[in-house]
């Protein structure tokens, strides 16, 4: 009889076990259904920022459309934080765990298009040529389903949406650091938009950005060239020693300018003129080196050419690190989830994109499948991420929302963003981000396993030093 009792015991124990099992495996596909009924909404706004088009600390209307649909659903609202009038802090909940989410939504000068699958300019001042319109509205979605899962499972802890304008050159993430907005939060989830799906550790060159401004003396150029002193001479000049420094630079530098300001008409002696820098590597010592360099070339070229010089530091990046324990987490939600799937009328639209791109047709297989889990990865391009992942621990994604093969930064990336490829892409990363959170919620092992690599991997000395300094944001950037 004992025994009999002691098996109905450990049977009901069992079976207890295998409901809470189930039903917390019903409530996650639930938070799955309810992104797939709201996808269409959700596009609608994704769609709404790719027409605004807003540049970094200009995305006035675009901040307040992503504040008014987390406010909608219950959030609370911290407008204007880190000094940034279009950033802000949405957050739900209370107490530990915080899982924080980035969300970005700026675009990029020059860019504009059309949603056509040729180039084909739509007149506006600015693109979404990096997909941030998609980036920012699928975190809302995460953090709204996340939101709901919370309140429905009675589970502890705070959700918390960052809206990070100017990750575009503006270093926008890098103030809020600074200002000590992620200090409290225990892991921080992100995505990007791109040609593929994959959820490797992913790689960032650290970087630092100014425009250096010379003054000098206008004058005719034809009949009193002597009495001037051209600010312009002094730009080519700076330009001239930096191209030679390349030589004598590590190989994997980046260096790139563009001149932003070389007078106004060819009889008048330039008194005023701007160049604008970017100086990229691995790691962010090697950048504040030839930084230092660069200053001096700019001070050699105003010696050479009679001019002065000033400059003002623009925007400034830490590498990216790498978090394995959130990353594999991520990668196995996102295999769970998949990629996307063209319908004939896609197929068509990216059969054409993938001609301008210099392919026959589109590679489905890449927009469908995952790539394969990598644990190291080769940085080309920066990103304000960077000094969020030496803060906290941190871990992100792409989705495939562009047409395989698709750089980004270029009119095919803003076109594709601008169709139903896009959103499906988009909704991709919503479902991974919101079972990644979920899984974090539930496991609260994986935030201190995670926690305890970042401490190992940042190392006991580092200390957090912007490169940017102390400059106030750089809110007229794109003036």
């Amino acid at each position: 009889m004992i025994i009999t009792i002691k098996k109905l015991i450990s049977v009901s124990i069992f079976s207890l076990f295998l409901i809470n099992i189930i039903s917390a495996q019903d409530k996650t596909q639930d938070v799955l259904n309810s992104l797939d009924l709201k996808s269409e909404s959700y596009g609608e706004i994704a769609q709404t920022i790719w027409d605004l088009a807003e540049m970094g600390y200009k995305e006035e209307k675009s901040s307040a459309l992503l504040q008014k649909t987390l406010k909608d659903e219950g959030f609370k609202i911290e407008k204007g934080v880190a000094g940034i009038p279009t950033a802000f802090i949405a957050e739900y909940g209370s107490g530990s765990p915080v899982i924080g989410i980035l969300g970005e939504f700026d675009a990029l000068p020059g860019l504009s298009q059309e949603r056509v699958a040729e180039k084909k300019t739509a007149h506006k001042e600015a693109g979404h040529a990096c997909g941030h319109h998609l980036f920012g509205t699928a975190s809302t979605a995460a953090a709204i389903a996340i939101k709901n899962w919370m309140k429905e499972t009675n589970t502890k802890g705070t959700i918390r949406f960052y809206g990070t304008p100017a990750e575009e050159g503006g270093s926008g993430k890098v103030y809020m650091v600074r200002e000590g907005l992620f200090n409290d939060a225990d892991v921080v989830l992100h995505w990007h938009p791109g040609s593929q799906n994959s959820a490797n550790a992913g790689a960032a060159l650290a970087n630092k950005s100014a425009k250096f401004r010379f003054h000098g003396v206008s004058a005719h150029a034809a009949a009193a060239p002597h009495k001037g002193r051209s600010a312009l001479d002094a730009v080519e000049a700076m330009n001239y020693m930096v191209n030679m420094m390349r030589e004598h630079i590590p190989e994997t530098t980046r260096i790139h300018y563009v001149i932003t300001d070389g007078g106004k008409a060819p009889n008048v002696v330039p008194d005023f003129a701007e160049v604008y820098y970017y100086v990229r590597h691995e790691k962010r010592d090697v950048v504040m080196g030839i930084f230092d360099r660069m200053v001096k070339a700019a001070e050699g070229a105003a010696l050479g050419t009679g001019t002065t010089m000033d400059y003002e530091m623009i925007g400034g990046t830490h590498e990216l690190l790498p978090n394995l324990t959130l990353q594999k987490l991520m990668y196995d939600n996102l295999t769970k989830i998949g990629g996307i799937e063209y319908t004939p009328e896609e197929k068509i639209f990216a059969d054409k994109i993938a001609k301008t791109l210099g392919y026959e047709e589109v590679n489905e297989a890449k927009a469908k499948d995952i790539q394969p889990y990598k644990t190291e990865a080769k940085a080309f391009a920066s990103t304000d991420v960077g000094d969020v992942s030496f803060t906290v621990p941190t871990a992100g994604m792409s989705t495939a929302t562009w047409v395989p093969g698709t750089p980004a930064h270029s009119w095919q990336a803003v076109a594709t963003g601008g169709t139903s490829i896009g959103n499906k892409g988009m909704m991709v990363a919503a479902k991974t981000i919101a079972l990644t959170a979920i899984e974090l919620f539930e496991n609260p092992v994986l935030i201190e396993k995670a926690k305890k690599e970042f401490l190992e991997k940042r190392g006991p000395d580092f200390k957090y030093i912007p490169l940017l300094g102390t400059r106030a944001p750089a809110l007229n950037y794109r003036d």
